[in-house]
């Protein structure tokens, strides 16, 4: 947890400064307070006195000659006994009770505002520790690697840079306010009984051993419950995400009641595991009730017995009364942080998972220039994942040059949406060695490579925004020229053209409103717009039809002929025409060649060709 504080600011530190000397001044208030509630009892103590002498003066011998006068003569009387109590009585007055209750009001008036303030401070101080740790979060989730991302579930990033921070947020308010309070009312409260009296010590004494008996008991009940409760709440948004993300699938396969129960599994582990919780919590409130009771009782009984020995009054029991329950109040708050203390740790902790998690995938200390222009080559890749037992793609080596356009095929799992994303080092290769333009990808700044890269993903992603927003996402700044022209060469301004707004019609997240086609159309459009050395389409036009297909592989091929292209497809009718086809066969490379040269010496790629055209079509 002490180490999230690091993200303070330095004005941060200051203003802690100032909450401990506003939290002294409360203090100070707070027991000044207590000494006025003495006084002023004294007061109308001895102003009842005075107007009734009888009460105070009645079984001195010789005194009823006295007590028929009137005035009564309380100065003669006084100096007569030499006592201070019957001095202060002489003296008593309505001011003094008017002085007294106004230091009160002033008193509660400066704790007020010095609360106030220290509130706010903390406040401060939390809120914007709790937007630098968001802001890191968001930072490094975008700076991970798909191996980074793999080792952390979506729902859990989601409840780490959301929950976990506000947990930290609220635990670490409520501990500013009250972990310079607690230790200062309690030495300050001490040292004030001790002055006053050690008996009446004692029943702060028995509170405080019995507030942190029960505590003590109630934090080994609890505190693996938040552990659990964290995790559990993972699931859950985990499942509410999966369940809206593949509403379509559920509805149309009926399976609305398995998800609900699948759902209602989660919820209630997690609803169990809250009520425990909440059920110890609500036992605390009480019990802290009924020792501030207990300690009441037994300071009022314990002080009788000493107002009867003539050894205090009862000024100063109630003085003690509430100096006693302002120790019991300090360890509760005390114990309650160390009850808050753990919970904000299993956050913190979760939230430095993310934070501290190292890239596998970083920059090279100096980059390295580029020799060519264009080019690509694979040399003996092999990759594996890294929980993996076996190699993913083996043994891989290709070349291009600028210009040409590189296809690979192959059965589901053969490895080609890995080969692609080793280009744009999504992953790094486990062996071998992938050029661009003449030098290792491990040698380029990330930032460098991919803007030489025009990446098309096989699931077409969307951002919420405007058409314009999403096809000009490179470069915000990007002239409207450059985005309809794009369009263009991706066959989508035709239906953009229709849409009510045009190019500022509304995307939402996802491109949900849009069709699978139109969503596939902007993304290879939003690619075409950077104007890269390199394109990438992972089987992205998979959901275009195949004159639409044909269409925008001839405006490529018009339009960006000096780049270089590397299409991942099914069909055989997308790739046919490239300059060389891999053939990929579980993970490794079972030919290599032109569509005419494969259909004749690669038997799987022949395979492949017959399942979707015919020997007459193929020129078999």
């Amino acid at each position: 947890m002490v180490k999230l504080l690091r993200y303070c600011r330095k004005q941060d530190w200051f203003t802690v400064v100032a909450i401990i000397g506003l939290t002294i001044l409360q203090v100070y208030c707070t027991m000044t307070l207590m000494d006025y509630i003495s006084n002023i009892t004294k007061s109308i103590q001895y102003l009842y006195y005075h107007n009734n002498p009888q009460e105070l003066l009645g079984n001195i011998p010789g005194i009823d000659s006295f007590l028929n006068m009137n005035p009564f003569p309380w100065d003669t009387i006084s100096s007569m006994s030499q006592s201070p109590i019957i001095e202060a009585v002489a003296k008593a007055s309505v001011g003094d009770i008017w002085f007294n209750g106004g230091m009160m009001v002033l008193l509660s008036f400066c704790m007020i505002i010095c609360q106030a303030i220290i509130s706010v401070l903390a406040a401060g101080i939390s809120s914007h520790l709790a937007t630098t740790l968001r802001k890191e979060i968001n930072d490094k989730i975008t700076s991970f690697s798909l191996a980074e991302l793999n080792h952390f579930s979506t729902a859990s990033l989601i409840t780490r840079s959301t929950n976990d921070v506000q947990m930290y947020q609220m635990s670490l308010l409520l501990i500013m306010r009250m972990f310079f309070a607690a230790p200062i009312t309690a030495i300050w409260a001490v040292c004030k009984i001790q002055s006053i009296s050690w008996t009446l010590m004692v029943p702060a004494l028995v509170g405080i051993i019995a507030l942190v008996g029960g505590l003590c008991i109630m934090l080994v009940l609890v505190m693996p419950k938040f552990k659990i409760s964290q995790k559990l709440l993972d699931r859950v948004n985990g499942q509410t995400r999966e369940n809206v993300n593949g509403i379509r699938v559920v509805h149309s396969y009926n399976a609305e009641q398995y998800q609900k129960e699948k759902f209602d599994k989660t919820n209630t582990e997690l609803t169990k595991n809250q009520l425990f919780t909440g059920k110890a919590m609500a036992i605390l409130s009480p019990y802290i009730t009924l020792i501030m009771n207990v300690v009441s009782l037994l300071v009022y009984w314990i002080g009788a017995y000493l107002i009867n020995d003539g050894q205090t009054d009862y000024a100063q029991v109630l003085s003690m009364m509430m100096l006693s329950t302002q120790v019991v109040m300090s360890f509760m708050m005390l114990l309650m942080m160390f009850y808050m203390i753990p919970r904000a740790n299993v956050s913190a902790k979760r939230i430095l998972e993310v934070i501290e998690t190292k890239n596998s995938i970083v920059d090279p200390k100096e980059e390295l220039p580029l020799k060519e222009e264009g080019s690509i080559e694979f040399k003996n890749v092999s990759f594996r994942y890294p929980d993996g037992d076996n190699d993913v793609i083996s043994n891989i080596s290709f070349s291009a040059k600028k210009g040409q356009t590189i296809a690979f095929i192959g059965a589901t799992g053969s490895g080609k949406s890995t080969i692609v994303n080793l280009v744009s080092r999504l992953y790094d290769a486990t062996e071998g060695e992938v050029l661009i333009d003449g030098v290792n990808v491990k040698d380029m700044k990330q930032k460098t490579l991919r803007s030489l890269v025009g990446f098309v993903p096989q699931k077409g992603l969307l951002f919420s925004g405007s058409v314009k927003d999403n096809v000009s996402f490179s470069d915000p700044k990007m002239s409207f020229e450059n985005v309809k022209e794009a369009c263009k060469v991706a066959e989508a301004d035709s239906f953009i053209e229709e849409m009510e707004q045009k190019y500022d019609s509304p995307i939402a997240q996802g491109g949900t409103n849009v069709s699978g086609g139109q969503r596939q159309r902007l993304c290879i459009a939003r690619a075409v717009a950077m104007h890269p050395q390199f394109f990438v389409f992972d089987d992205s036009f998979s959901a275009l039809d195949f004159k639409t297909d044909k269409k925008v592989r001839e405006n490529l091929k018009e339009k960006e002929k000096d780049a270089t292209k590397l299409i991942v497809a099914q069909r055989i009718g997308t790739i046919m025409d490239a300059d060389e086809i891999v053939v990929l066969s579980e993970g490794k490379m079972v030919g290599y060649g032109t569509h005419k040269e494969l259909l004749e010496n690669c038997e799987t790629y022949r395979d492949i060709a017959l399942s979707q055209l015919s020997k007459e079509e193929l020129g078999l």
